[in-house]
């Protein structure tokens, strides 16, 4: 298994973590009304998921789990192995939902729904644990 390049991705995701995190307005008003913080938590967020994706395809190719039908079957497939727990499949398979939400309604995009999840980037820590975890043992 190359857990360089999973590993690479995980630094990835801290880093666009941190960049997040860095940016997020600390309250609603001041999201809603400025539009360049707004459009660049949008699209972390968006990458945030993405990179999350990705590490998931990633390990269910390299532990050749099988050939995923959708992406929503990575994190069946990831849990049937015992590298993420089922809690986490429900919250990822929430924040795949919500980076279509962004990617396909850009324009009517909810802004407190956005917001909202600038609150759960904890659930990216989570996966991350997980993954870590995993790779430990490996």
């Amino acid at each position: 298994m190359d857990k360089e390049r999973i590993l690479s991705k995980i630094d990835e995701l801290d880093n666009y973590l941190m960049e997040l995190e860095e940016i997020i307005p600390e309250n609603f008003e001041i999201y809603r009304k400025n539009i360049e913080k707004k459009r660049a938590c949008e699209r972390l967020l968006q990458i945030l998921i993405e990179c999350t994706i990705d590490i998931c395809f990633i390990l269910v190719k390299e532990l050749k789990l099988g050939l995923p039908s959708d992406e929503e079957d990575i994190f069946k497939k990831l849990e049937d192995a015992n590298i993420i727990t089922s809690d986490m499949v429900k919250i990822l398979r929430g924040m795949r939902g919500f980076r279509n939400i962004l990617v396909h309604r850009y324009g009517k995009v909810d802004d407190m729904l956005v917001f909202e999840n600038l609150n759960r980037l904890n659930d990216f820590k989570k996966f991350k644990k997980q993954i870590l975890t995993f790779l430990r043992h490996q």
